[in-house]
């Protein structure tokens, strides 16, 4: 389901069928050069106790884990053993839906019919959530049923959120871009509330 929703991902946005062809062989190990691409989570506490996991997609596993350190290092939280806290965090599919012209009583229906757990409105997107296994169910769905989906990805969501006042919550997520923005990294997450006040406060930062 996850190379599906790459695929569907890369033709969107154009990219041709033999870049598409030699990124899975290379993702096999089986490429010209013979490069075997490792996939990854590490975990760790940002500051103030906030649980974080890392998805990496790494050819060279020593450079992902020393420069993911390292951001640890410096914001003042640290790498974790596996297992430390992923039993906080639990699977889920997410969907964006397109939110222009739509009613979201009836998206919502057309979801749950399809398994999803909520739908959540938004003035640009409606996010919609669903049981990993019911991801690729949901988007079909909603897709046959005349809804545009801007995105759909598999993410770790915290089973219960950590709460901090303003200025400790930008801490976290200046933490958190900065592990964003390194090469291996796929995707982060963490148990921070993001309050609207903290949202704030990073914009003007």
């Amino acid at each position: 389901m996850r190379l599906r929703l790459a695929l569907d991902k890369a033709r969107a946005a154009n990219m041709p069928k033999e870049n598409i062809e030699r990124a899975i062989q290379r993702g096999a190990g089986g490429g010209a050069d013979g490069v075997q691409m490792d996939e990854l989570t590490y975990e760790g506490y940002a500051p103030n106790g906030v649980a974080v996991l890392v998805d990496v997609l790494t050819d060279n596993k020593n450079r992902a884990l020393a420069s993911i350190k390292q951001v640890f290092n410096r914001a003042g939280g640290a790498l974790g053993a596996e297992g430390s806290v992923g039993w906080q965090f639990e699977r889920k599919g997410y969907i964006e839906v397109v939110a222009e012209g739509v009613d979201p009583d009836e998206l919502f229906l057309a979801a749950a019919d399809a398994g999803a757990d909520d739908v959540v409105p938004g003035d640009e997107i409606i996010e919609v959530y669903t049981p990993r296994e019911q991801l690729a169910a949901v988007e079909a769905k909603l897709i046959s049923s005349g809804y545009k989906v801007s995105d759909s990805q598999l993410r770790w969501m915290p089973k219960n959120e950590t709460e901090l006042e303003v200025e400790k919550g930008v801490q976290v997520l200046n933490m958190l871009e900065k592990l964003e923005e390194l090469d291996d990294v796929q995707s982060v997450a963490s148990s921070l509330r993001i309050t609207d006040e903290i949202a704030e406060a990073m914009e003007t930062a």
